[in-house]
């Protein structure tokens, strides 16, 4: 019977496949697996999305939250529904991709996905506080040309999604430290958009914002004209008109 193999605490109809996003000042990362097989006498190597099928006992959000534990270690990262893909054919990319479905007891009827993405700032001060799989690795999301499976239309999706979020929800400060630089804060909207922008333009907008706050506090040991430090008060967004973002 196709899908006999899959364990009984799967739903062998419905999975997640998490995009996650690693910042770090001047460049944006994904987090991929590799994925190693043997087809026809040869080895391949390739890349993927993290995801898996979803518990029976567990509800969407909760399989995002447990592929990205165990992926990273971590708990409480940001998470976002985008998308629901059900396409015929959309795991037999290739033919050594049924064989390698087959390997792992995954099903071969029509799987629908759900994907996520999430937000990781991945800096030299923050990356200690998680630990990678093995077999996970992060890649400039430039560079990211070919994927397993239909998953780079997955990325594409989710950095499309992303980046409209970023220009109408305060997402940015996901991936900024506690007290961040105007000029960091900038290059984020910078590496995230693929785009210049007008530093006093950006200023002008940041200064309307009630909510990115000004502390008594400066930049030490630097080459350059030490820069103020703000935050993000979170209590006073929420009460201010969200939609003005």
């Amino acid at each position: 019977m196709l899908g006999s193999n899959v364990p009984g605490n799967l739903n062998p109809h419905v999975s997640v496949d998490c995009v996650v996003f690693g910042f770090e000042f001047g460049k944006l990362d994904i987090l991929l697996i590799e994925r190693n097989m043997r087809f026809e006498g040869t080895e391949f190597k390739d890349l993927k999305l993290p995801g898996d099928l979803v518990r029976k006992d567990e509800d969407l959000d909760t399989a995002a939250s447990r592929v990205l534990r165990e992926l990273t270690g971590l708990d409480n990262i940001y998470l976002k529904q985008y998308s629901a893909i059900g396409s015929p054919g959309r795991l037999l990319k290739e033919p050594r991709d049924m064989v390698w479905l087959k390997s792992i007891g995954h099903p071969e009827e029509i799987v629908v996905t759900i994907a996520y993405y999430s937000l990781i700032n991945i800096d030299q001060d923050n990356s200690a506080s998680f630990t990678l799989q093995s077999n996970a690795r992060w890649y400039p999301v430039s560079e990211v040309k070919e994927l397993a499976f239909d998953h780079l239309a997955i990325v594409q999706q989710a950095l499309h999604v992303l980046r409209t979020d970023l220009r109408v929800q305060p997402i940015a400060f996901e991936l900024l430290p506690p007290k961040f630089t105007l000029r960091q804060l900038q290059q984020l909207y910078e590496v995230i958009l693929g785009s210049s922008l007008d530093k006093r333009n950006f200023r002008k907008k940041v200064s309307n914002m009630p909510y990115v706050v000004p502390i008594n506090e400066k930049q030490v040991d630097v080459s350059h004209k030490p820069a103020r430090y703000y935050s993000f008060n979170r209590k006073k967004y929420q009460k201010t008109n969200k939609d003005s973002f």
